[in-house]
């Protein structure tokens, strides 16, 4: 049996929110502006705001990123 994929789901909403509010809580206990996160991570300085505001579907590769610019492994972002 196959199960179709249904990304607007509330899980996903909810996986997405847990992320993007655990990228501002671990950058506000480093004391680092969303512009030095960008630029330890290496993405554009806008984009750490839209991720913190949800408003970002990203890739695995730029969690990766964002997780070791925060010394933080990526399971700690959806707890």
């Amino acid at each position: 049996m196959v199960y179709p994929l249904d990304m607007s789901s509330k899980k996903n909403k909810n996986l997405k929110d847990l992320f993007s509010n655990n990228v501002r809580k671990f950058r506000h206990e480093l004391k680092i502006s969303q512009e030095e996160l960008a630029e330890i991570a290496e993405v554009h300085r806008t984009y750490i705001g839209s991720v913190e505001r949800g408003e970002r579907n990203i890739t695995i590769n730029v969690m990766e990123k964002i997780s070791n610019a925060l010394n933080k492994p990526i399971v700690d972002f959806f707890k």
